[in-house]
């Protein structure tokens, strides 16, 4: 009577074939690339900000076909999975992500690799599937955004003028408002003034800018979305 790791034995090298076929391996890496495809394009569609990046947008498609390769070359020798973390582990990987949002791309292609290495074609379209419709319908609900209406406004006002009436545009115009920065600027003539600023219902933006643009004594207005992620 076998022992229960035989069976195991016997029942991974069943289900999973040590050595892959011509047929089976264009089949696996058909489905790694178009699945990794299918990715970078949903990565395109739902990135945000300034911090898109073509290379990476390719390196998910590389992921997927690269991670299939190697559970092909894997398959069921433990001898090959341990020389595999050897190799690997001498190999430094220093490039930073910038949106921690990209590492759950990264680990979808990764799935999707192993999954289509593996043949498990099911597991891998459903997967990523049902990953794409939560990806697209948080993107369209804009889930987990703080702020609405909230802007940083900044402008030079001359020392010599004494009005107030950037303050009384600002009170009209925004919910809450917090002076959050005043700096002296070199030519010792005008203070460079940075306020936060939520804005009522049915104000807008371009209304702010132009009514404190108009002002007399204030220059070099500048309005920025603070709900917008920025990165260079």
């Amino acid at each position: 009577m076998p022992t229960l790791q035989e069976t195991l034995t016997q029942q991974a090298a069943s289900a999973q074939p040590d050595i892959y076929g011509p047929f089976e391996i264009v089949t696996n890496l058909a489905v790694a690339i178009v699945l990794g495809l299918f990715v970078a394009l949903l990565y395109r569609h739902t990135h945000k900000g300034l911090s898109y990046s073509q290379s990476f947008t390719l390196t998910i498609v590389f992921v997927g076909v690269i991670v299939a390769i190697v559970m092909m070359v894997i398959g069921n020798s433990m001898t090959r999975a341990f020389a595999l973390v050897g190799a690997l582990s001498i190999i430094r990987f220093r490039t930073v992500v910038k949106d921690t949002k990209d590492t759950a791309y990264v680990f979808l292609a990764l799935a999707v690799g192993m999954a289509a290495g593996t043949s498990n074609f099911v597991l891998a379209g459903i997967g990523t599937g049902v990953v794409s419709a939560l990806a697209l319908v948080l993107n369209a609900t804009n889930f987990g955004a703080l702020y609405k209406s909230e802007f940083i406004l900044r402008f030079r006002l001359d020392k010599s003028s004494e009005s107030t009436e950037h303050l009384e545009q600002i009170n009209l115009m925004s919910k809450r408002s917090s002076l959050l920065h005043i700096e002296h600027a070199g030519d010792g003539e005008t203070l460079q003034m940075t306020f936060d600023i939520v804005l009522k219902e049915g104000r807008s933006a371009q209304e702010l800018a132009s009514a404190v643009g108009g002002l007399p004594g204030l220059s070099e207005v500048v309005l920025i979305a603070s709900k917008s992620d920025v990165d260079y």
